[in-house]
């Protein structure tokens, strides 16, 4: 009778084992693709004041938006700011030069400038990479969000204060075209 009770607690033992590490390992792998996504936009905002240096030689009247990007990315290479607010920087850094890049168009000796062709070669490497960093951090994310969720793993789950995670996301308002003309009018 002992033994049979052994077994089953052993079984129940391992069972809880690979749960557990199961668990850990998807939080894991959400932690090292988000550190992935933090790399980038490090690389990202360290182009930001190349980028922009470049851009003010022919934008004068847009030194407004030019300095607004500056100043998220003090913000965003700070430091001290939680993961839902660097999320929300780069949102809001990503619209912003987005729109620069349109308004290029207006600005014929800058396009063919040299050294504003490697950045913006840069930038757009960057981006592509971003993106990348993106979606495989949702995947994982979605992969841990189910474990937390779903019978029997969301037990251990709750048992180790395991909560759901958020995914990449744009804004609505993100997805719409970019307006050069309000977004220089500010």
């Amino acid at each position: 009778m002992w033994y049979v009770l052994a077994i089953v607690l052993g079984v129940i033992g391992l069972f809880a084992i690979l749960l557990y590490n199961s668990l850990v390992g998807k939080k894991n792998q959400v932690e090292n693709v988000f550190g992935s996504i933090d790399a980038l936009l490090k690389k990202r905002y360290d182009l930001v004041p190349n980028l922009v240096a470049t851009v003010q030689q022919y934008m004068k009247h847009e030194r407004d938006t030019l300095t607004k990007i500056t100043e998220l990315r003090a913000r965003a290479v700070s430091g001290n700011i939680s993961d839902d607010e660097k999320v929300a920087l780069d949102n809001q850094i990503t619209k912003m030069l987005g729109g620069i890049m349109v308004a290029v168009e207006n600005y014929p000796e800058l396009k063919a400038n040299e050294n504003f062709l490697q950045l913006q070669g840069s930038m757009n490497e960057i981006e592509e990479q971003i993106s990348a960093a993106r979606r495989a951090y949702n995947a994982s994310v979605t992969d841990y969000n189910n474990a937390v969720e779903m019978f029997p793993t969301n037990i251990m789950a709750s048992m180790m204060s395991y909560r759901r995670k958020n995914v990449f996301e744009i804004p609505d308002r993100e997805r719409e075209n970019v307006n050069v003309k309000e977004l220089f009018s500010r």
